[in-house]
């Protein structure tokens, strides 16, 4: 049957106006981040999408090394990403990243400039802004390990065998050890990396469940992991809501300290957005949203300093708890060292 014209036209102006609401959807200007499993607030990135029209679209890695791997094999069209000091110092002598344009950005004064002393590798920001100083530690369970040292060697305890993971990540690991046994995290020495090796390999990897870096949150929430070396909020972010973990739950950094981190907001070379992407560096630093950020993960905030003021929530650690930490930094041509070790006697087989 045919439609009657006045149908006709009904249907063509239907058609019409669905095209071009879909259109107008389909024109949002988009800005593609690639970040660490749960780091930046979904409360957060939709206030930035409905001030600024925009969708944003969220991939996530579990490792420095992984995010460095698929940025290498090329094809990506993410705009902002989010590599830790070590990474970040490869990156810019690769010339892998934009420079970044700071007279777009009015937030910078919010940045704690002693912090900016500890950024060697790039102090004058040109081509990274800091989103987060922290540091992994240890989460457990006291109410299935009431009795316990904060300390590295905790993994050598036999008698968790099998409830305790690390996290799959080279240099957090080797760094932990190296600094456990009282050298640097970014020793470049073999016979000091050998002995982090060995340490890990025959004292602390038989007593463990795994290596993970991706769902130890997860299992750790279910009850199949009682303690998990990791970054205290993808744990909190899981056991949110069960109180009765929520109490028993305990996050440290142990005495001997660990690797910390400055995790910063980056511009990846060719980015098609670069206007919207400092746009959101700039909306991150704003005092509430950085202190709303801090607060959904119970982080101190340890970069911006109005912020600090604006908490809410108690943190997991103090800003003086990194004291005792220490950053990692690009070791050259050492890290293919760290590699092999990692990859030979530590990952093979475990």
């Amino acid at each position: 049957m045919i439609p009657p014209p006045f149908l006709k036209k009904f249907l063509l102006a239907a058609s019409v106006l669905v095209t071009l609401v879909f259109g107008a959807c389909d024109s949002k200007e988009k800005l593609y981040l690639y970040n660490w499993t749960y780091y930046t607030p979904h409360d957060v990135i939709e206030k930035f999408e409905d001030e600024y029209n925009c969708e944003v679209i969220y991939d996530d890695f579990d490792s420095n090394e992984t995010m460095y791997a698929k940025i290498q094999t090329g094809g990506s069209n993410w705009d902002i990403i989010f590599p830790s000091g070590d990474y970040t110092s490869i990156m810019i002598k690769n010339d892998m990243l934009e420079k970044i344009d700071k007279s777009r950005l009015s937030n910078l004064g919010n940045i704690d400039p002693e912090l900016l002393q500890r950024v060697t590798y790039d102090p004058d920001m040109e081509y990274s802004v800091p989103y987060y100083w922290g540091a992994a530690g240890i989460c457990l369970n006291k109410s299935k390990i009431p009795s316990y040292e904060q300390s590295w060697s905790i993994f050598g305890r036999s008698d968790l065998a099998g409830k305790m993971t690390m996290l799959d990540d080279m240099r957090e690991v080797m760094g932990d050890a190296l600094i456990f046994l009282g050298y640097s995290v970014n020793s470049t020495d073999l016979d000091e990396i050998a002995a982090a090796r060995d340490l890990i390999e025959k004292t602390w990897k038989p007593n463990l469940g795994r290596f993970d870096s991706d769902s130890f949150g997860k299992n750790y929430a279910s009850g199949a992991f009682w303690l998990v070396q990791g970054y205290p909020e993808s744990v909190f972010r899981e056991i949110q809501g069960n109180k009765e973990l929520e109490e028993n739950t305990v996050f440290f950094i142990p005495q001997e300290g660990g690797s910390a981190y400055i995790d910063s907001m980056c511009i990846l070379k060719g980015a098609k957005n670069i206007d919207l992407a400092h746009k959101f560096i700039d909306f991150m630093h704003r005092p509430n949203i950085y202190a709303e950020f801090c607060d959904t993960f119970r982080f101190p905030s340890t970069v911006n300093i109005p912020a600090r003021v604006l908490l809410k929530k108690k943190p997991m650690y103090n800003i003086s708890d990194l004291m005792k930490t220490e950053l990692k930094e690009d070791v050259g041509p050492a890290l293919d060292i760290y590699i092999d070790a990692w990859l030979d006697t530590i990952r093979v087989g475990g």
